[in-house]
């Protein structure tokens, strides 16, 4: 058996676990054409060291000790969009919504005028969508995952459908058939 696109497994996700939380199914699906493209300066080159070694921290589970290397990192390159995209991960995780959001604003605003920041500009307005989705700003998350989907992204060009009533109406029958067939 030919085994099943990204799309279609997405497609399927939706179908089969409509009341997961979005946090819990939220997958980067990003095409391979958007990078970012690194900045050879030494500041540059330093903040992304300390930006890793955040990372690593933060998969560690010591948040507190990531968020200081993230400071520092800051300190060295505060223009450098993708510290504030994954600050904004380790306050989401820390469940400190209201900072991640405008550690998101800050990587949003660094990257739209930075074309050399695609990857990082499509995960901070995923990201920032999905904020606006849980606050129930239709409007705001729907703005952010178009402009995510024309860069690319296959997430955001699921959450559209997922926000379009006719396609929740088809799914939710959709789910009512197949439950009826279980």
């Amino acid at each position: 058996m030919a085994e099943l696109s990204t799309h279609d497994k997405a497609i399927l996700n939706c179908i089969f676990n409509p009341n997961l939380p979005l946090t819990d199914c939220y997958e980067e699906e990003l095409n391979e054409e958007i990078k970012d493209i690194g900045i050879d300066s030494l500041e540059y080159k330093q903040a992304s060291s300390l930006e890793l070694e955040a990372i690593q921290q933060v998969e560690n589970g010591k948040f507190d000790e990531a968020l200081k290397i993230f400071e520092k990192a800051v300190q060295i390159a505060p223009n450098k969009a993708s510290l504030y995209n994954n600050r904004a991960q380790l306050y989401l995780l820390r469940g400190e919504i209201p900072v991640a959001f405008e550690d998101l604003n800050q990587a949003v605003q660094l990257s739209e005028n930075n074309l050399l920041y695609n990857k990082t500009l499509c995960q901070a307005l995923c990201q920032r969508g999905l904020i606006y989705r849980k606050r129930d700003d239709i409007e705001s998350a729907r703005s952010d995952f178009e402009k995510a989907a024309k860069l690319g992204s296959k997430f955001a060009k699921s959450q559209l459908v997922e926000l379009n009533p006719y396609a929740a109406l088809c799914n939710q029958m959709l789910r009512k058939v197949m439950d009826e067939l279980k």
